[in-house]
């Protein structure tokens, strides 16, 4: 009886639990490639650069972080945070790549 209670206990603490909300940042789909102008395009670059700056707010050491800790070691905060990271940079070198095809110069 004591084991199935370990094993509980034991895949409870290493399951991820994420507190905190980071943004996500979908793909740049095929219909946005079509229709971004550069206009367009540096405006989702200066947005993609936003959202890369809020993940980096949301990753702050707060009271949620506490409480990650406390609940799993900070392990699904960690997971979050690496998965918006990987998202947004994604979509910003889908569209800077995107941008050096349309307007013919890379962004600065």
């Amino acid at each position: 009886m004591l084991k199935p209670a370990v094993l509980f206990t034991a895949m409870l603490l290493l399951s991820g639990c994420a507190l905190k909300q980071y943004p996500q940042s979908p793909k740049v789909s095929d219909e946005e490639a079509q229709t971004y102008n550069c206009a367009a395009l540096d405006q989702e670059i200066a947005k993609s650069h936003s959202v890369q700056q809020q993940i980096d707010k949301t990753g702050e050491f707060d009271a949620l972080t506490v409480i990650g800790f406390i609940g799993d070691f900070g392990i699904g905060n960690g997971i979050a945070k690496a998965s918006a990271n990987k998202h947004a940079t994604a979509r910003l070198n889908q569209l800077e790549q995107l941008k050096t095809v349309r307007c013919g110069h890379p962004t600065a």
